[in-house]
């Protein structure tokens, strides 16, 4: 359909956007490294989604990231505390601050586990006016004892789109993981291995796209239009 086509009667033509290439220019692009939170779903002394999550952190770094881990021991249960713990508000904190995210979970019964549920559950989708994972980037990765699945890896895909995040195309799932790792905790050379190096670099790559543009890639029709009407109702006669 041309540009220049009539605007369909339902559209709210003051409030409607054409995107175009100019307005995926951003005024101004950010100089410091991008930052990463990085999040892991087991509490084992030996936990091998920790030991991966390392990884991921070595390679962002290496490439000049900026990397948060957070420890998920001493975190309750969603709402089995309140928002002020200091373990909830630690999380809030870095999942304001980054700019992606790396998700890495066991499987566990054919799903994620519930450290891992646990921590995205207590980032809200807003904190007043703060929406403190909407734009920002994430990858997904998954650890296993058994023979290679997806299942931790599709639900922790679907959980980031309900988070509004942009979650890249590609992800690693790592099986038999205890045969993976070293007696130090490195990941031994392998094709699992190479795979996380693909998608650390794609989470980067996609982070350096889109932060500066986040904002504007995730700002919606309906939520403008319900925004102006809000403000509308608020002015004394309109």
């Amino acid at each position: 359909m041309p540009h220049d086509s009539p605007l369909p009667a339902q559209l709210d033509a003051t409030i409607f956007q054409i995107p175009s290439a100019r307005t995926l220019v951003p005024p101004q692009r950010a100089t410091h490294a991008p930052r990463f939170l990085l999040l892991y779903g087991s509490l084992r002394e030996r936990s091998y989604s920790k030991l991966l999550t390392l990884e991921a952190q070595r390679l962002l770094q290496a490439m000049g990231g900026d990397t948060r881990i957070f420890d998920p021991a001493g975190l309750p249960q969603p709402d089995g505390a309140p928002a002020s713990h200091p373990k909830v508000e630690e999380l809030r904190s870095l999942a304001d601050w980054c700019e992606g995210m790396v998700w890495c979970s066991p499987e566990r019964h054919g799903a994620m586990t519930g450290i891992m549920k646990s921590q995205i559950d207590w980032i809200p989708l807003a904190i007043g006016a703060i929406r403190p994972t909407q734009g920002k980037t994430l990858a997904v990765m998954e650890v296993s004892g058994g023979s290679q699945s997806f299942n931790a890896v599709n639900q922790l895909r679907l959980l980031g789109r309900w988070m509004r995040l942009l979650t890249i195309p590609n992800q690693s799932s790592v099986p038999k993981a205890y045969q993976e790792f070293d007696e130090a905790g490195r990941m031994k050379p392998s094709a699992y291995y190479d795979r996380v190096v693909d998608v650390m670099e794609e989470l980067y790559k996609f982070t350096l796209l889109t932060r500066d543009l986040a904002p504007y890639l995730v700002d919606r029709y309906s939520e403008r239009k319900e925004a102006a009407l809000a403000a509308k109702a608020q002015v004394p006669g309109a």
